[in-house]
């Protein structure tokens, strides 16, 4: 038994030793943020000069879209490398499956630490962020989160948040908040000489608004939540200056892939606007509600700072770092519907293979590079556009019309799909070719467990108005 042990352990340092430094993996996601509010597109008003360092030092992405037009569909996504609706995360406050294969399941497997902070959103339950109990189903840890400090939806200044099931109270801005919390984690694993993927998904900013007062005085010029919505955005860029710093002090920065997008596409009724020169907003599938800032940087590989127009999205991280970490194909479910993008790391490509798939809320959409088809509800028909995204990214020109080659293609990728996504729906990628028993998608004040937090919890700003009726 002995030299069976010793054996193993003398083949797995080998391993190490041969292989070198594994490539450490962090994903960075705000919560409402669209594709128009960063200072590389020359905002009127908003500047964030760390991310723009981050995309000064590595790959910005012009074309990236978000997994599905709302939050909880693109979170599914990130994990699974599926569009949403396979994974039974058909909106906003769905659970996503136990059935499901995902992204820290699979590191872990292959010896990453793996840790969560921040917004969850994944178990089914709704309302403004509480803290996650530890034995609510579908929680982090169910999915592959050894580490996690998390709140089950939006959370804002000074908020309570679960780590692994224990309710602790913080001050500050949330976004500084879960990136300290980070680091802490990563240091931990520096010092373990172990590798690494840290999720980092942002509370910033969705509604409600709720900002520092040194941020706020830099828009004293706008109305009330457009001011705080701001100021928040200000904070979470600070936050990435502190993630940035922080991999540089552990001198870990190199072999770090850092990842930052958006969940879905920005908020109306914010000035100055959020989505830029693009149609309309977050719920929608025009490029408004799917298009969103990315910006990748990985200073071991991506050495050439570039800017790309090259279609891309949520659905393609899981499939990248499984490429880059050297995942079995058995690590993800498939269908698969991204792709890797590492061949883009090292040289500028401009056709993609593999279209892109949005199926949301009975709409569907496909981008095959510069094209785009939307089908759409319309009564008891469907209502199809489509668009040349290379000479109207607005979306203001309708080109379909039904014997149009380009049309025809693309009909037929979304009749496809549809086919596909709908077996996926009644569970035929699963092993038990059904789908097993889901939580409930409720309001947290629905269920029993928290109830006994309702008399501690109801003059908190976060909660005071869904408290307000509850007994």
């Amino acid at each position: 038994m002995k030299k069976k042990l010793f054996n193993a352990l003398f083949f797995f340092i080998i391993s190490v030793f041969v292989e070198g430094k594994r490539t450490n993996f962090v994903l960075l996601m705000a919560d409402d943020l669209g594709w128009g509010q960063t200072g590389y597109y020359d905002h009127a008003i908003l500047r964030t000069p760390n991310l723009n360092a981050m995309a000064s030092n590595g790959l910005r992405f012009d074309r990236f879209y978000a997994g599905g037009p709302v939050c909880s569909p693109t979170r599914a996504t990130i994990l699974t490398g599926r569009t949403h609706d396979r994974t039974g995360v058909y909106d906003h406050g769905y659970a996503l499956r136990k059935q499901e294969r995902t992204l820290p399941q699979a590191l872990r497997e292959k010896g990453y630490a793996t840790g969560h902070f921040g917004k969850w959103h994944l178990n089914g339950l709704r309302g403004p962020g509480v803290p996650i109990l530890f034995k609510y189903p579908n929680g982090p840890s169910d999915f592959g989160f050894q580490k996690w400090l998390s709140v089950s939806n939006y959370f804002d200044l000074n908020p309570l948040m679960s780590r692994e099931g224990k309710i602790e109270e913080f001050l500050g801005d949330s976004s500084e908040i879960i990136v300290k919390e980070s680091l802490r984690f990563i240091e931990n694993q520096v010092k373990a000489d172990l590798p690494f993927l840290a999720v980092i998904w942002y509370g910033t900013p969705h509604s409600p608004w709720m900002a520092l007062k040194k941020d706020e005085k830099h828009f004293q010029s706008l109305n009330s939540n457009s001011k705080a919505h701001y100021s928040e955005l200000r904070a979470m860029d600070r936050s990435i200056g502190t993630l940035r710093s922080g991999l540089r002090k552990m001198k870990v920065e190199k072999e770090t892939l850092l990842w930052f997008c958006s969940d879905n596409g920005g908020l109306p009724k914010i000035e100055p606007s959020t989505t830029g020169i693009l149609r309309d907003f977050k719920g929608s599938l025009y490029e408004g509600g799917l298009r969103v800032p990315a910006v990748v940087e990985w200073p071991e590989k991506i050495n050439d700072p570039r800017i790309t127009s090259y279609p891309a999205g949520a659905v393609d991280i899981f499939p990248t770092i499984a490429e880059i970490a050297d995942l079995p194909e058995k690590s993800m479910l498939y269908p698969i519907d991204g792709e890797s993008l590492m061949p883009l790391f090292g040289e500028a490509l401009k056709e993609r293979s593999k279209p892109l798939v949005f199926s949301s809320r009975g709409r569907m959409a496909v981008i095959d590079n510069q094209w785009k088809l939307i089908s759409q509800p319309l009564g008891d028909r469907r209502k199809l556009e489509m668009f040349d995204l290379s000479l109207d990214p607005s979306e203001s020109n309708d080109l379909f019309r039904p014997n149009h080659s380009r049309a025809k293609e693309l009909r037929s990728h979304l009749l496809a799909a549809r086919k596909s996504i709908s077996d996926s729906v009644k569970g035929l990628d699963y092993a038990e070719k059904k789908v097993m028993d889901q939580p409930p998608r409720i309001f947290w004040t629905e269920v029993p467990q928290y109830k006994k937090y309702f008399s501690d919890w109801k003059n908190r700003p976060e909660y005071k108005k869904r408290l307000r009726n509850e007994k």
